[in-house]
């Protein structure tokens, strides 16, 4: 899809600075700015490269300043808050519109001038480029001057002291760390300067409002009155020697090769297939794949990953990448579990999740079932059985089957369900005991045993009965007849029958394990509490525990996320139980598809082409936390494969 904003909309600056581009290399580096070209976060830039891939980041070039003369005048094509309040650079004036489809664009107008400007990042490399178009419809010459701002830090790091910054051959340095320009203009080194530069995007979550910024050289290019030219900009940690118009040309071919690929007919979902290419990234210390959970504050967590695997690597036709994730995560199980956070650099990774390893029985099935990769299949086999004893006998974190055959997980600090905030000591949902979805996934993993295990040529029949035990003890315990929803988790205190949004998930695995009549008053339930057009609130409106707005500390914040918060990727949950529980029907699709109208405006505010982690539960209107995650953007791509399969199939009604 191209995305494309008109003059008006990019005058009102407070609202265009929440508009972002992403553009990713596949190493965990990015490159990310306003629709406006400005910074309006601190983990915001034109080049944040990957030093170790994927997580350790280091924010290099954080904003050009843009200047361009003509006679006596100069104006500024940039536009940059400042901390003491004022806008000096207000480029936008001059803006008449910014596109987004496969790389982001802008065209100024000023006079008889125009400049349009394109970004890229190259792919597998931290490397940014800029190449400016410039049509001078004046008499006299004009001058482009771009200065780079660096900040030679951490990502997510507030810069608040000057550091030396020296520009020598073509190259800036600071404290070992080197930034290499390759320009078709005049480079020089001018005396470092520095700007204090407001953060508005950051202030509005309560994060840090202001940082610093450095510069130590300039750019200028000239272009005759009545002529044309072009400025390349190419900033890279390497020596480079490739142009900016070569690199721009490669992303453009491969963004049209993802979506062949991808084999998507919906104008979304071909959108959500790019989207999707942003997560995958190669980590270093495994040496494989992996899915970075969010851009631009998380990193790359086993449940994360196993909630987007499909999504992001199935329905795109990204196979390779599929097996070489599954590996990594096969590779690492111990104790039952797999990895919540992986190593970084010697460090021993975190088992702290009950779910993922649950949650990698199914993604496993998913790819091996979709390609007939049997032989993979056969090879996880001794890793999946040690999963699921593992769960059975009990293993960290108080992860234990019981006599009834359901799964009871947590105890003490322990938060080890998805809904896992800590802060300060307190534990806003600590759901200590059988969290539903959790023996909604146990079920799912147990069918899946017995079906791979048959196909494989293995005895199930254990498998088989364990999961009749789970499916009657889930039903006795979990579902409520008189009210029509299931528990969100059996440990005795109120909590228990809260509506959350948790429930979805024994609704939309592969195998029922409700009776139709109770799957039909769950949904119900869900949708007259919990469904909005951008997701699936986390606590009903009518529970005296609900938050409805997510702002201010962080400890606000976290007491907001999960008693209220409307999060985008259990909305695939809910499309996908709807399909099935109504026979997925044409009438069905139909349905669904009025239940996803809200996607292209949410892919269109925010960051352009992505969608957001959460949106507050009372007047959902701008998404929030993460502006692009995994797993909104990996569940979406499941519904739309649904649904293009219902509406192809002949047998569709």
């Amino acid at each position: 899809m191209k995305y494309y904003y008109e003059k008006y909309e990019l005058q009102r600056v407070k609202k265009a600075q929440g508009h972002s581009f992403l553009m990713c290399n596949g190493l965990g580096g990015y490159s990310s700015m306003s629709s406006v070209f400005s910074a309006p976060r601190t983990d915001q830039g034109l080049l944040i490269a990957a030093r170790h891939a994927p997580n350790e980041r280091i924010n290099l070039v954080h904003r050009l300043r843009e200047r361009l003369a003509v006679g006596k005048e100069t104006l500024d094509l940039s536009t940059q808050q400042f901390a003491d309040g004022t806008m000096p650079e207000t480029g936008h004036r001059w803006l008449s519109w910014f596109s987004c489809e496969y790389l982001p664009e802008w065209m100024y107008r000023v006079g008889g001038i125009r400049v349009q400007r394109t970004c890229g990042m190259a792919y597998r490399e931290n490397t940014a480029v800029v190449l400016y178009r410039i049509e001078n419809g004046m008499d006299e010459p004009c001058t482009l001057e771009i200065t780079p701002f660096m900040k030679f830090a951490p990502k997510e790091f507030v810069l608040r002291e000057k550091k030396d910054l020296s520009f020598t051959d073509n190259k800036i340095v600071c404290e070992g760390d080197e930034v290499y320009i390759r320009t078709n203009g005049t480079l020089e080194a001018i005396d470092t300067q520095w700007q204090v530069l407001a953060y508005p995007e950051d202030a509005k979550d309560g994060r840090a409002r202001k940082g610093l910024a450095g510069a130590c050289c300039v750019v200028r290019y000239t272009v005759p009155g009545g002529s044309y030219g072009e400025l390349e900009l190419v900033f890279s940690t390497t020596a480079v020697f490739r142009s900016a118009k070569n690199i721009l040309r490669e992303l453009d071919s491969r963004s049209k090769d993802l979506l062949h690929m991808g084999n998507m007919s919906d104008p979304v979902a071909r959108q959500l297939v790019l989207s999707a290419d942003a997560f995958l990234s190669r980590r270093e210390s495994t040496d494989a794949m992996t899915i970075l959970a969010g851009y631009p504050l998380f990193s790359d967590w086993g449940r994360d990953t196993m909630v987007a695997f499909a999504g992001c690597t199935l329905v795109t036709g990204r196979f390779e990448e599929a097996r070489s994730i599954l590996s990594t995560f096969l590779a690492y199980e111990k104790d039952g579990l797999i990895p919540n956070l992986f190593p970084e650099r010697g460090e021993e990774p975190m088992y702290n999740t009950v779910d993922a390893a649950l949650l990698l029985i199914d993604c496993l099935w998913q790819y091996v079932s979709m390609v007939a990769d049997w032989d993979f299949g056969r090879k996880a086999w001794p890793v999946l059985q040690r999963i699921v004893e593992a769960y059975r006998r009990g293993t960290r974190h108080s992860i234990c089957m019981d006599r009834d055959g359901l799964i009871s997980a947590g105890s003490g600090m322990d938060q080890v369900t998805w809904m896992d905030v800590c802060i300060n000591g307190v534990l806003p949902t600590p759901r200590h005991g059988k969290p539903v979805e959790i023996n909604a996934y146990w079920y799912n993993a147990l069918r899946i045993m017995e079906r791979l295990g048959i196909q494989l040529g293995y005895e199930t029949e254990d498998y088989g009965a364990l999961a009749d035990q789970v499916r009657a003890s889930f039903r006795e315990q979990f579902f409520m007849p008189d009210k029509g929803y299931l528990k969100d988790v059996i440990s005795g205190t109120a909590a228990d029958e809260q509506i959350r949004c948790n429930q979805i998930w024994a609704l939309s695995q592969q195998e029922p394990i409700l009776e139709p009549e109770e799957e039909l008053l769950v949904l119900q339930t869900v949708g007259e509490h919990l469904l909005t057009p951008f997701g699936l609130r986390t606590l009903s409106p009518q529970d005296p525990d609900y938050r409805g707005t997510y702002k201010g500390s962080q400890y606000d914040r976290d007491m907001a996320y999960h008693q209220g918060t409307i999060w985008v990727y259990p909305l695939g949950a809910y499309c996908r139980a709807y399909l099935r529980i109504y026979g997925r029907t044409k009438e069905a699709a139909q349905q669904v598809r009025e239940l996803l109208r809200n996607l292209p405006t949410m892919l269109k505010h925010g960051c352009v082409g992505q969608l957001p982690e959460i949106y507050d539960g009372d007047n959902p209107k701008d998404g929030k936390g993460c502006f692009a995650q995994a797993w909104s953007v990996g569940e979406m791509l499941r519904v739309y494969q649904e649904l293009q399969q219902i509406e192809a199939s002949e047998g569709g009604t």
